[in-house]
């Protein structure tokens, strides 16, 4: 495969991806205003077990069957993965509606577990509509993570791309149009909205499968093709190729299950522990903003950052597996400092103007403003996680990450009920960030024993960066003063979108100006900068 079309290829699929992710952030505004509170929290009782079972029955099989067809199509033999692809597609049905039929059944013992029937929000037979109304999807979601799997090894990027932003639209159509009708126009139940906007899920796998099964039939002669030229020297058994696919899949199952296991915990402790201290009337409210509105917020800085270092990943596996050390320290370096680099100022600047930024996406809520601003920062440890389980899988290590992740898991069950009985919301948030924070610390000695890795250079930077960050604050906390002076803010939502966009401008120019007087631009980024390294040159001169 030439160069040339493997960056078409990576561009292609990182674009479907973040589209993909950008479309999934989105529909969230919308969504919280058709739905409310109460909603959102019904939509994350069902969501969480989804997202656990789906992350189960797909076992990783995109990347590890892409991992795969590529090794052996690479080896001439291409009989072997259409093969896997054969039995596969028999596999991926059985394990989706096993998966479908369990989450069904185990529905009305999962509901009562999450909620108490007698208040005045949802109930368990609410609860446990909802979750069988999601449970569809797994029916058809691990046919098409096969199915992409197969493509990608056939380093074909783009029907992966396609049915993934695809597969989103659909669902986000299905999902608001269902709500608006049912509520605005028949003034329906809410149940029934939410029942119909997670079984979007199952209407946009749907959507998905449709482009990848158009794109098979048109390059199945392609394919077909292939097989003429198959060296037919190797003849693994289905155990053997099995064992060889769990072996490439097992580190991104878990890597996936970090966050859903995390709201897992949420899931089953919140409202209870909300309910001891005397604060069920508004734990379903809390439970939605902590959850789902605050939790999509500051996912956002964490996408866009995770995504700019994970592509230095695959050098690092080369530079280790060649046993270049100097340069697997420059690899390792780049990676951690552009990272905090572009997570650290959103984060903090985030949580500064947590209440203008709630008040932008999701209107004035004091309880949300506040869960926005204590749990903001802990988007860095997010960031941190999946960089770091990245990086222990490209030194080889990946088993480490399970370790881990299962420490920060029991550090937060330990103290969730605890820390929510003591400060309410904001202890849930307490706990998921000690619980990152363990499991990010362990994965950084990890990396630091395995790969004769010191953080010499990155505490500095970092320390750097917090002074940039901390000037930045300054800036801000002196404009936004000015700003809501200016416009008698109160709360509202123009004023509020005014305040972030001059707040972030203002704040983002102090705080790329400091790094770029500092150079600290052209040295995390190199040659992308260098047009202002001319400039400042000529300027000195």
């Amino acid at each position: 495969m030439s160069s040339s079309k493997l960056l078409r290829g990576t561009l292609i699929l990182t674009i479907g991806v973040m589209l993909s992710r950008l479309l999934g952030l989105i529909y969230v505004f919308p969504f919280e205003a058709l739905v409310g509170d109460r909603g959102g929290a019904l939509y994350g009782y069902g969501y969480v077990p989804y997202t656990i079972f789906i992350s189960i029955a797909t076992m990783g099989v995109p990347l590890a069957v892409s991992k795969f067809v590529s090794k052996y199509n690479a080896l001439g033999e291409y009989r072997v993965g259409r093969r896997l692809f054969k039995s596969g597609l028999l596999l991926m049905s059985f394990t989706g509606f096993l998966s479908f039929a369990i989450l069904y059944t185990i529905a009305p013992m999962i509901a009562p577990l999450v909620i108490n029937d007698g208040g005045n929000g949802n109930t368990v037979a609410d609860v446990t509509t909802v979750i069988r109304a999601v449970s569809f999807a797994l029916l058809l979601v691990p046919l098409m993570s096969l199915i992409r799997g197969f493509f990608q090894g056939h380093e074909s990027m783009g029907p992966t791309a396609i049915s993934q932003v695809i597969e989103q639209l659909v669902r986000i159509i299905f999902l608001l149009a269902s709500c608006y009708v049912v509520l605005k126009m028949l003034d329906g139940s809410l149940v029934t909205a939410i029942s119909l906007s997670t079984f979007a899920a199952f209407v946009g796998a749907l959507g998905g499968l449709g482009v990848l099964i158009w794109y098979w039939f048109k390059r199945k002669d392609a394919f077909d093709q292939l097989l003429q030229k198959d060296k037919g020297q190797l003849q693994p058994s289905l155990s053997d190729m099995y064992k060889e696919l769990i072996m490439y899949a097992a580190p991104f199952v878990f890597t996936g299950l970090a966050m859903p296991l995390f709201q897992l915990i949420d899931l089953f402790t919140f409202n209870r522990a909300m309910a001891s201290i005397g604060l069920a009337a508004i734990s379903e409210k809390a439970y939605a903003i902590f959850n789902i509105w605050v939790q999509k917020l500051i996912i956002i800085p964490v996408t866009l950052a995770t995504s700019f270092s994970l592509t230095l990943i695959p050098a690092i596996t080369k530079s280790y597996i060649e046993r270049d050390q100097k340069l697997l320290r420059k690899q390792l370096n780049q990676t951690f400092q552009v990272m905090l680099f572009l997570t650290l100022p959103a984060v903090v600047g985030m949580a500064l103007l947590a209440e203008p930024v709630y008040t932008t996406f999701y209107g004035y809520d004091e309880l949300g403003s506040e869960v926005l601003r204590w749990y903001a920062p802990a988007a860095i440890l997010f960031a941190l996680f999946s960089v770091t389980s990245a990086i222990l899988q490209g030194i080889n290590q990946q088993r480490f990450t399970v370790i881990g992740l299962t420490i920060g898991l029991f550090v937060k069950l330990i103290f969730n009920y605890y820390f929510i009985t003591k400060f309410a919301t904001i202890g849930a948030v307490l706990a998921t960030t000690l619980g990152y924070f363990v499991s990010v610390a362990f994965n950084l000695w990890i990396i630091r024993k395995y790969a004769n890795y010191r953080y010499r250079l990155v505490l500095r930077r970092t320390l750097l960066m917090g002074i940039f960050t901390a000037v930045m604050c300054i800036v801000v906390s002196v404009v936004v003063p000015v700003l809501k002076i200016a416009l008698h803010y109160n709360g509202g939502k123009f004023d509020s979108i005014v305040i972030v966009f001059i707040g972030a401008l203002v704040g983002a120019a102090a705080y790329f100006y400091m790094s770029y007087r500092s150079e600290l631009l052209m040295y995390l980024f190199g040659d992308r900068f260098a047009f202002l390294r001319k400039k400042k040159e000529k300027a000195v001169s």
